[in-house]
């Protein structure tokens, strides 16, 4: 081996590296840890999961609109719940009126800079929300005052408050008429959660507005 040059696997992995790790283990870890995560999540939730979905049908046919919301990684489930009932990938599933609050970015900076960041759902929630409306926090910490104050201004506008939470819920569990706190302190564990609740809600209310499950 000539010097300065590191010992390297078949695959290229430098030898030391796959020799340290035990990839197979570590992965298997993760995985049963997000399963016992999920598993004692939704074994706590499932009837009041069933009860909101509900009630979230109802509003839906009554013609209301949900409003969902977060930030960094949440904002981007906020956009996949909004994407998922408004263009069903799952044929005959109607399309239903949901739309997040995080993709319009001149809106979120303009607030953000001439008012305050805690200001940027709380301003488009005043704004567009309408009693009987549903209004969508989801967090990790349960803790970000943006939510707060948006799920604040929903609840004096008569609109249906849910927050998807994590760790012991955070100010989010008191805010909100619907709060589902995973309990995990793994931010990572607590967005795959999120990710599974979000396609199982969806789900249940189709169900709930009488088509089939399918998922």
């Amino acid at each position: 081996m000539s010097e300065g040059i590191a010992s390297r696997s078949n695959d290229g992995t430098p030898a030391a590296v796959a020799q340290k790790h035990d990839w197979r283990g570590m992965v298997m870890h993760k995985c049963k840890e997000s399963i016992e995560v999920k598993e004692k999540f939704f074994e706590t939730y499932a009837e009041l999961i069933g009860e909101l979905s509900a009630k979230m049908a109802a509003r839906f046919e009554q013609g209301h609109q949900l409003w969902v919301m977060g930030n960094g990684g949440s904002a981007c489930d906020a956009q996949h719940i909004a994407v998922e009932f408004i263009h069903p990938i799952i044929e005959k599933r109607r399309a239903l009126p949901a739309f997040d609050l995080v993709s319009q970015m001149a809106v979120l900076t303009a607030i953000a800079n001439d008012k305050d960041y805690a200001r940027i759902f709380v301003d488009q929630i005043e704004l567009h929300g309408k009693p009987g409306d549903m209004a969508l926090a989801i967090s990790t910490s349960g803790n970000s005052p943006n939510l707060i104050y948006a799920l604040e201004a929903a609840k004096r506008k008569d609109m249906l408050t849910i927050a998807f939470s994590g760790k012991d819920g955070g100010r989010l569990a008191g805010a909100a008429e619907y709060c589902f706190t995973v309990p995990s302190y793994s931010t990572h564990r607590i967005q795959e959660s999120h990710v599974t609740l979000l396609h199982i809600l969806w789900d249940l209310i189709h169900v709930s507005m009488g088509e089939e499950d399918v998922i």
